[in-house]
């Protein structure tokens, strides 16, 4: 039989799995969010395609890892 302690060890790896797989690309988003509104206040000339302004800073910051 299973012990309460072992049970709750599985009970938080679990927890702390959905944890980061829910999470892992937060600070990409982020990263990206800040980049186009760094892009948007910088440039003098207005972005007017947002999709295609948000494909560059993706890949610019996936570059940088």
């Amino acid at each position: 039989m299973m012990s309460k302690k072992n049970f709750f060890i599985i009970i938080l790896i679990i927890f702390g799995m959905f944890i980061v797989f829910n999470f892992n690309d937060y600070n990409t988003k982020r990263a990206v969010d800040a980049c186009l509104a760094a892009s948007q206040k910088l440039s003098e000339t207005k972005i007017t395609d947002l999709d295609e302004a948000k494909k560059f800073c993706e890949e610019q910051i996936k570059s940088d890892k």
